[in-house]
């Protein structure tokens, strides 16, 4: 059997964990691909899960999320690509060989079957005695909190309570890894984002491999260690949640993952062109010359009063605030770019970078951007449709056309 992950629910396997490398590799997918007809569904997909390690796979509906999912567990075989589960290739084995815990959106409980039967039907089907599985049993109930609820039916336990028994079930057997397919949507919200934190710091306790499939951002940056984001059948970048939300490589990831400014540019040696007005300095010969995007985040966007400039690295000149919209705990404000954004700051940035002959206009640049704003910048500063504002910039990102 491969590598003991459960630590805390058997003990004296504690010995041998502890001396196990923390970045051994407990999934990994190698060129993956799936057609249905004439469709391709997914395209040459590799990522690594590693021991201990959630890995998030975001995406729409249709990305290849679930079909992904359902080759690892052996409910679907590739048409081309490796599945190894600890360093052993398992995508001609049958699904109930792999060792795979899946864990369904519609949890699968047996209905005539209690609680502790419930966790107890995969260790029964498996052979393991009866003492031995009424141990395993009570020592699950006791991890996800329901040794109260043992002699109850799932009708008679609320859906959060469900979906834990169905992750107890799996973790019971000691999979080589667990996948969660859409496994919180039922859910309502509040239970949700509670019990999706329980899940989490549950295995991150056990130091249990885990893979999560979704579409939902906020669930994705919550779960995973790193998230590989699947835009119709192909990787479009895996990374930690920091690294994918602040670095995007691409511009679905900027815009699918969270909201997100993106600006047609032109880049040149040393600096990034806006609008004939408005210059970015960048290093030199980091991006090569030629049409760009830059990205940055609407809390990113830093506004002040039209006669300061902004304490920020990268100031953009004049602005106009078109709409301001609060929704609580923040303040959405949409803000068009001006002319006359000639603050010292960009004709030093020019001579600096030596940017050459750009050349410039008083024109209006027309372009329209979002900044987010705390309650508290909001009443310190109000803003209101119609008001000239400074506008500058904490980081962005630059994406080659």
């Amino acid at each position: 059997m491969a590598r003991q992950t459960m630590v805390s629910i058997f003990p004296e396997m504690k010995a041998f964990a502890d001396h196990t490398p923390d970045l051994e590799a407990a999934l990994t997918v190698r060129n993956l691909t799936k057609s249905f007809g004439a469709e391709r569904v997914l395209d040459d997909v590799s990522f690594t899960v590693a021991e201990g390690e959630s890995l998030v796979l975001l995406g729409h509906s249709g990305s290849g999320k679930s079909t992904t999912l359902r080759l690892i567990a052996g409910l679907e075989h590739p048409d081309g690509g490796e599945i190894f589960l600890h360093g052993r290739s398992v995508e001609r084995l049958r699904a109930r060989d792999r060792n795979v815990g899946v864990i369904f959106q519609n949890y699968a409980l047996f209905p005539r079957m209690t609680v502790a039967e419930n966790i107890g039907f995969g260790l029964r089907i498996r052979g393991v005695k009866s003492h031995k599985r009424a141990e395993i049993t009570d020592r699950m109930l006791v991890l996800i909190g329901l040794a109260e609820h043992r002699d109850k039916y799932p009708w008679q336990i609320s859906g959060g309570q469900q979906q834990r028994v169905a992750i107890a079930r799996a973790l019971a057997y000691e999979p080589d890894v667990l996948l969660f397919d859409e496994s919180f949507s039922a859910l309502d919200p509040q239970t949700r984002v509670g019990l999706r934190r329980d899940i989490r710091a549950l295995l991150r306790r056990l130091r249990v491999p885990a893979l999560f499939i979704t579409h939902d951002q906020e669930e994705a940056m919550e779960l995973g260690d790193h998230i590989a984001i699947l835009n119709r059948g192909r990787l479009e970048q895996t990374g930690t949640p920091d690294q994918v939300y602040n670095e995007p490589k691409t511009e679905f990831v900027a815009t699918f993952l969270g909201a997100a400014n993106v600006v047609a540019a032109i880049a040149h040696t040393g600096a990034i062109e806006l609008d004939p007005e408005r210059l970015l300095p960048i290093r030199y010969n980091s991006v090569n010359p030629g049409p760009v995007k830059v990205v940055f985040r609407p809390e990113d966007v830093v506004l002040s009063t039209p006669a300061s400039t902004p304490e920020t690295p990268y100031p953009l000149g004049r602005g106009e605030i078109v709409d301001v919209s609060f929704t609580g705990a923040s303040e959405a404000v949409m803000v068009r770019l001006t002319g006359k954004g000639e603050l010292s700051s960009i004709s030093e940035a020019r001579s600096q970078f030596q940017t050459g002959s750009l050349q410039r206009s008083s024109a209006r640049s027309g372009i329209v951007i979002k900044a987010l704003r705390t309650k508290w910048d909001a009443r310190h500063f109000g803003l209101h449709p119609g008001d000239a504002v400074s506008v500058g910039l904490r980081h962005f990102s630059v994406l080659v056309d």
